[in-house]
């Protein structure tokens, strides 16, 4: 019995784009944590290289987190009415925007890196650069901490009105 339900082709479909879901967002705060463990002021070509590939991924993964959200909302969660209804859920969604908005300037940067990489070069990472980074990586870290609580609080009903 629980097989065939595992295997029903909606549930199938659902579950994938949960766990997708899931898994997007659970990347997406390792490589921000990474990112922010990995920055120091000059740092060697691998470090360098390991921070612009740990961008990537989050960017992938954000990228990944975004649609899965968007087919959880439109097709395989609870229905549109139920998230677009709720305030909690533009609270999630501005936060998630807020969160990729700030992370255009640690990736740029990470993009900047590659000129002088690709010239055998390092790039130049300064003290302010870097506290700058940590400051956005952090507001970024905790972005990704609270969205969890709207969606948890979300699930049980809170913020909708009938």
């Amino acid at each position: 019995m629980l097989l065939g339900t595992i295997f029903d082709p909606g549930i199938g479909k659902s579950a994938v784009v949960a766990y997708i879901h899931y898994v997007s967002f659970m990347l997406c705060f390792a490589s921000l944590a990474l990112e922010r463990k990995l920055l120091k002021t000059e740092p060697n070509r691998q470090e360098t290289i390991a921070m612009v590939i740990t961008d990537v991924v989050y960017g992938v993964a954000g990228l990944a987190l975004l649609a899965s959200g968007i087919l959880r909302v439109l097709y395989f969660g609870q229905g549109s009415a139920f998230y677009t209804h709720n305030p909690l859920f533009w609270w999630k969604v501005g936060v998630f925007i807020f969160v990729g908005t700030l992370s255009l300037y640690p990736t740029i940067t990470y993009i900047l890196w590659a000129i002088p990489l690709s010239k055998g070069e390092l790039p130049e990472v300064t003290s302010n650069l870097v506290n700058r980074l940590r400051l956005i990586l952090n507001i970024e870290l905790a972005g990704f901490l609270i969205i969890p609580v709207f969606a948890t609080l979300m699930a049980r009903g809170v913020g909708l009105t009938l």
